[in-house]
């Protein structure tokens, strides 16, 4: 259950709060992640990304920060927020939580930088934790072609209230950055696995962009 999996985390990263405290911190983020606007960035997500985390967390320094910050990175989504204005709320709200959770200082801005990284997926070279939780946020990139397009579509359904034409200009921008990271994956295993079908897929899309527009 993804409540137990929470509690485990939050433990595992220190917290010192009641059982009901953080069970009841873990059923509201839970309800945030299952809002009507979502279409992608829903339980599904959550549960993926997770369990990326969870198989390869022998890769991070800290695998139970890397969980968390994975369970609050998308933990405010509004389709219609400007540039970065989610994860830096994601990261705020996650800052208030588990500073009241009572996870230490420390453990509670590493989990506020994560969440940030997820902004851009720009991760410093030698930066474990980041390098885990961005390639599990991405890995829905190298699916198979049909889930991709199930992905793509459900991000449309997210922004229905953006003109066709506006939004073809903003889904090409976001995939020709994505295109232009000098490597999507980090992680050894996954970047021998992922890299070259998350690049096809995202090509493939941005074609697909350009034909609607001509």
């Amino acid at each position: 259950m993804l409540i137990d999996r929470w509690r485990s985390a939050v433990r595992g990263a220190g917290a010192t709060g009641d059982e009901e405290t953080v069970t009841g911190a873990g059923i509201e983020l839970i309800e945030r992640w299952r809002e009507p606007q979502r279409h992608h960035h829903d339980v599904t997500h959550l549960d993926a990304v997770l369990s990326v985390v969870d198989g390869h967390a022998d890769f991070a320094a800290e695998p139970d920060l890397v969980r968390l910050a994975a369970w609050w990175h998308d933990a405010v989504y509004d389709p219609r927020a400007d540039g970065d204005r989610n994860e830096r709320e994601s990261a705020a709200l996650a800052g208030r939580v588990l500073a009241g959770l009572g996870l230490a200082p420390a453990a509670v801005a590493e989990v506020d930088r994560l969440v940030l990284l997820t902004a851009g997926h720009a991760v410093d070279p030698g930066d474990r934790d980041g390098a885990l939780l961005c390639d599990a946020d991405l890995g829905v990139l190298a699916g198979a072609p049909d889930a991709y397009d199930r992905y793509a579509a459900a991000v449309r359904r997210e922004y229905a209230h953006v003109p066709a034409g506006a939004f073809r200009d903003g889904r090409a921008a976001v995939l020709r950055r994505l295109l232009r990271l000098p490597a999507l994956y980090r992680v050894p295993a996954l970047a021998a696995r992922w890299e070259g079908p998350a690049r096809a897929n995202l090509a493939r899309e941005l074609a697909a962009l350009a034909a609607e527009e001509g």
